[in-house]
This record gives C-alpha cells, structure tokens and sequence, in this order.
C-alpha cells in the first residue's frame, strides 16, 4: 500500500521507517525543510536504537522517502497518517491540537480518491469528529474515512514495540476503513498480534486511559518507596513481592525520581482537563499529576540531605539527564527539576549523559559537561545517578570513591545494592530502602513511556 506520514518526528519517522520494512511504500512528510533534507542525506534527527539502519534499509529499497510537497504525496495515497504533535496548550493544559487541525486541512486540499485518513497523534475524545468536519467543510466532494490509531511506542525501544505490539487499536466509524486498515497491519498477523477494532472515540480514550494507568502505578510504587524508607522495609522486595501477583504484574513497579518524557506528564494532563470538562473528574490521575509534580523536587532535596546541607558552592555530578534510557529526550526529565532545586541551594553542577547532553544545554542553564562519568564525579561531594543508563551499571565504584571529594552516592534508580557501595567505602542513599544496607538488586527492567 501507498502510506504517507504526516510529520516526521519521533512517532512518524519510527512509524514510517516501520511500515517500510513490512513492505508498504511510505513517504514522509515535514514542513521542516532543514529536517527533511537531513533525513534525505542519511541524518537522523533523533536517537533511538536501530532506526538509523532501519532508515537507511528502507530508503535503499525504495520503500521510504521523505519530502515537504504535502499535496502531491497525499494525492497518490492509499492512507495518510497525522502524527504531529500535540504538545500541552499554555495556560489550560489541554492538549494543542492545531497541528491536528492544519494538517487536516492540507490533507482536504489534496485528497484524490477514495481514502483513509489516520489520527496516529494521542488526541482527546472527539478529534477524529473534528478532523472529520476539518475535511468534509474544506472539501464537500472528498471521498474518505477517518480512523484512530494510536501508538504504544516506548522511547529507546519503539522499533521492537511497533513490530512485536501487545495489540494494535483502530477505531473506526466508517466501515470502508477497515479494509485498508488491516491491509496495514496485515505483516503483523505472523507475530498474532491482536488487532483490536473500536469505535472511534473509544480508541481515542484508550491511549490516554492507558498512559495514566502506567504513570499511576508509578506514582504509587513511588509513594509505597517512601513509606519503606520512614517503616524500615525495602521497596524492591515490596514491588517484587506485589508485582508476582500476576493481576498487578511487576511492570512499572520501579521506584525513582518520578515520570517524566513525551507523554505521561501531558497525556495525564490532557485527561483530566477533558474529565473535568465533562463533569467527571478523575481524582486519581489529579493526585498522580500533583504527586509526580512534586516529587521530582523533592528527590533535589533528599540529594541535599544526604550532603547534610553542606551544598553552597560544592560541585554535584549528575549521571543521566535524559527522562530514561535510550533516548536524548529532556522534556519532563526528573534530572531538571533535582538540578534546578540543588542550584537553588547554592550546588555547582557537573554532569553528564550518554546522549541527552546536547538537548540538555536547551533546558539547563550553568551546568559544567563531562566527558565520562568518572570526569564528571572528580572533586565532587556527591554523585547522583538520576537515569539508569547501562553505561552506569558497572561503574569501578572504589574509583569513584577515589576521586571525590566526598565520597557519597545517592542512586536514585536503586542499581546498586547498597552494601556493595558501602564496601566501595562510598556512603550510599537509595530509594525507598532501609537505613540499615539490605540485599536488594536492581531491577533490569526500565519504566517507559
């Protein structure tokens, strides 16, 4: 089939270079010249793992190009897919569906035959409605469906997520979608991946109804690491012994410095304006917001406290600035509001990470980059392990210890158990453990987004 991909960011490019591979014919489509002509030239605009060869595969076959020439792409295919972004809106917090919106009207303006256009953007209830009356005002004659079908990517693993899904959710009120749509998805049927059809609105909610489950269970193992640490339990033990319930399931049950990415802070932020718009507030996804919010703080101020507020004018290092692993993603990062209150007390800050320091400099202001996590921790008086790259795994704990100026490790992804640092003669601060060292491991598992 002929796809098109409207928008070539983080969802589209992956979407996109996915769908080549399972054979379709996709172009790619950017307002943003600059990007299209890297992506043109072999450059990938993000990290994520594999897509540079996936890209670089998929053009060599022709099964993938990349253009800004919306009209003539879209005349010529069979689904067209939005998946622009939709940032929170300043002021209200609703979700900004004005890329949504332009897209659709370009899409209007183009449309030859009959064809299916594909919300792929997390939208709130009611935008496929919108974007409907969008294209049916801009062009009475058009022959066309439109359906949703939202992702369920993880940064730093989405090329696997896409091709490997849990399920896929379409939500379609016209039935001359489903045709095309499974036709899309057809590759998939070797891997019996469930395909899941809806009605459109429900496969709206369903994203957004996911999104705040995970992140609430986040917040609550969080919050549950708290209680541990004033009650002298060990939160591992407790996720583990609560996540081999196979109705709870240990995904997601990792306690650290809060949520954060392109997704769980607005998407719970999107749902509950709509809930509260339609009079049914959903008070646990309110608290889970405000908790989230503040925690991140407060994680600055446990790193304070493990320094016994000796901070002004200290150098802290930070390991990992990006809001997880296998991604240069910053928006929402933990890391920002722990520098930002350890700067606040008068910290100096060192830091570094594997491949967010370069979107990191747009966000942070007066922090020093290393080139290592040993450059960053010498003459520290305290390092903090805020993303659980695997780069931090296996540090030579004694050689940090060596090199600091005061040897203390505050872990707040729990990847090293507490005892191996202290024989390290590090003074060790986990999340969620006893005073007294206990003999959890770290989790393998990453929290996504």
């Amino acid at each position: 089939m002929r796809i098109v991909m409207i928008g070539s960011g983080y969802v589209g490019l992956v979407s996109g270079a996915c769908f080549a591979d399972f054979g379709h014919h996709v172009t790619c489509v950017d307002k943003d010249a600059n990007k299209i002509a890297r992506l043109r030239a072999g450059g990938i605009p993000i990290y994520e793992p594999g897509l540079d060869d996936l890209v670089a595969r998929n053009v060599a076959a022709g099964n993938l190009d990349f253009t800004t020439e919306l009209s003539e792409a879209v005349g010529a295919a069979d689904v067209v897919f939005i998946a622009v972004g939709t940032p929170s809106r300043r002021g209200d917090g609703h979700a900004d569906l004005s890329y949504v919106h332009g897209a659709a009207r370009e899409i209007a303006g183009a449309l030859d035959g009959f064809t299916v256009i594909v919300t792929k953007s997390t939208v709130p209830v009611g935008t496929g409605d919108e974007v409907e009356r969008i294209i049916r005002e801009t062009n009475p004659a058009a022959e066309f469906a439109v359906a949703s079908n939202p992702e369920f990517l993880r940064e730093g693993a989405a090329i696997e997520d896409f091709k490997r899904p849990d399920r896929v959710v379409i939500g379609i009120e016209d039935e001359r979608a489903r045709a095309p749509m499974e036709e899309v998805y057809r590759p998939l049927s070797l891997n019996k991946a469930p395909i899941v059809f809806t009605r459109r609105r429900t496969s709206e909610l369903i994203k957004y109804a996911a999104n705040a489950f995970l992140a609430m269970k986040i917040t609550y193992i969080n919050e549950m690491a708290d209680l541990c640490e004033q009650v002298g339990a060990d939160v591992q033990e407790v996720a583990r012994g609560i996540g081999l319930d196979n109705r709870i399931g240990a995904k997601f049950l990792h306690a650290g410095p809060g949520y954060g990415g392109s997704c769980f802070p607005k998407d719970t932020l999107a749902l509950m304006k709509t809930a509260q718009d339609h009079d049914a507030p959903l008070r646990l996804i309110e608290a889970t917001i405000a908790v989230n919010d503040q925690r991140k703080r407060a994680m600055g101020r446990k790193v304070l406290a493990a320094m016994d507020g000796r901070v002004r004018g200290r150098t802290v290092a930070v390991l990992g600035l990006t809001f997880k692993p296998n991604t240069d993603d910053m928006r929402d990062a933990p890391s920002i509001a722990i520098i930002q209150a350890l700067q606040d007390a008068g910290a100096k800050i060192r830091a570094y990470d594997p491949e967010g320091m370069s979107a990191a400099e747009a966000v942070l202001k007066d922090v020093e980059y290393a080139s290592s996590p040993y450059a960053a921790a010498e003459g520290a008086a305290a390092t903090v392990i805020v993303t659980e790259w695997d780069a931090f795994r296996a540090l030579d704990l004694k050689r940090l210890a060596g090199i600091m100026a005061e040897p203390v490790l505050v872990d707040l992804r729990n990847i090293y158990p507490p005892e191996k640092a202290e024989q390290a003669g590090l003074r060790y601060v986990g999340i969620g453990r006893p005073g007294k060292p206990g003999d959890g491991e770290a989790a393998n598992d990453r929290q996504a987004a």
